[in-house]
């Protein structure tokens, strides 16, 4: 039988249940078909990604898992020689397909050209943390230590509390979580974002308040270290063009300042902001002064 799964998007497999759960089920919508063994390293790095990707898709994607080991006659069927083996269905067909592990960007990439970009995500920036609705990020740190301490194993919860502990200020707590995590999630773009989220947040731990940074700005628009402060309380209250707008002033103005700062902050901004024309139009401005 099929076996509960946390995850309404991401299903266990049998050859009892192949026609159901596979075929019929990829003439609704695309099936992505992961093989995986117990044993196999490169199957657990790749099993958090495909999983976290199908949530991603919110019911346009199933992902449908098949342990080789007790199920080796549905490895047969699709000629799997090696572990893992991703093969995507549409329509009771395989079209296209991968083997071994891959970096999220990758398979995220080879969703889109056969599955298009996922819906648009709700919780109002690429790094900030997933709050239950009338959730606080106080009460959602609270959470994930509960889910931290009831599954230790699952490095996915342990950086979503380092997200949820950046927005309580608990930085030095969400940085040590970050180092922590494994290979195949560094690697990845959410934790990438999430320590672009925390380098801006130690940039501001002790600058002044939005207001007055504001003023000193207003007062003496030469004062950089004033202008990096006030972009990232800007960006991390979900201001983006004016925080852009002030990371770019500094990369105008002196590009010797804090090692290219200006440069530097913008392009870890862009971890941040789902505004592709926003972005678009930043990176032609960054271009022309470079070029």
């Amino acid at each position: 039988m099929q076996s509960p799964a946390t995850n309404p998007h991401s299903i266990d497999v049998t050859a009892e249940r192949f026609e159901q759960d596979i075929l019929l089920k990829s003439r609704e919508l695309p099936v992505l078909v992961d093989f995986w063994a117990s044993w196999c390293a490169p199957c657990r790095q790749l099993k958090p990604i495909l999983e976290k990707l199908a949530e991603e898709y919110q019911g346009k994607l199933l992902l449908a898992k098949v342990d080789t080991d007790q199920e080796p006659e549905l490895a047969a069927i699709f000629g799997v020689r090696s572990l893992p083996t991703v093969i995507l269905l549409k329509n009771g067909q395989p079209v296209d397909g991968f083997m071994g592990a891959q970096p999220e960007s990758a398979v995220r990439a080879f969703l889109e050209r056969h599955v298009g970009a996922p819906p648009a995500r709700t919780d109002g920036s690429a790094a900030a943390p997933l709050l239950r609705p009338g959730e606080s990020p106080a009460q959602a740190v609270v959470r994930l230590r509960k889910a931290v301490a009831a599954e230790p194993e699952k490095a996915e919860l342990k950086r979503d509390l380092a997200l949820a502990l950046i927005e309580t200020g608990e930085l030095d707590e969400a940085q040590r979580l970050l180092d922590g995590l494994p290979d195949a999630l560094q690697a990845e773009d959410r934790t990438k974002a999430a320590r672009a989220r925390l380098q801006f947040a130690f940039a501001v731990r002790q600058a002044p308040s939005l207001a007055e940074l504001r003023a000193k700005v207003a007062a003496d628009p030469a004062d950089l270290t004033a202008r990096h402060q006030l972009g990232a309380r800007l960006l991390l209250a979900g201001e983006h063009e004016a925080a852009l707008e002030q990371f770019f002033a500094i990369m105008e103005k002196d590009r010797k300042f804090g090692d290219d700062l200006g440069r530097r902050s913008l392009i870890e901004a862009f971890r941040l902001i789902e505004d592709q024309d926003l972005i678009s139009r930043f990176r032609r401005r960054m271009a022309s002064l470079l070029f």
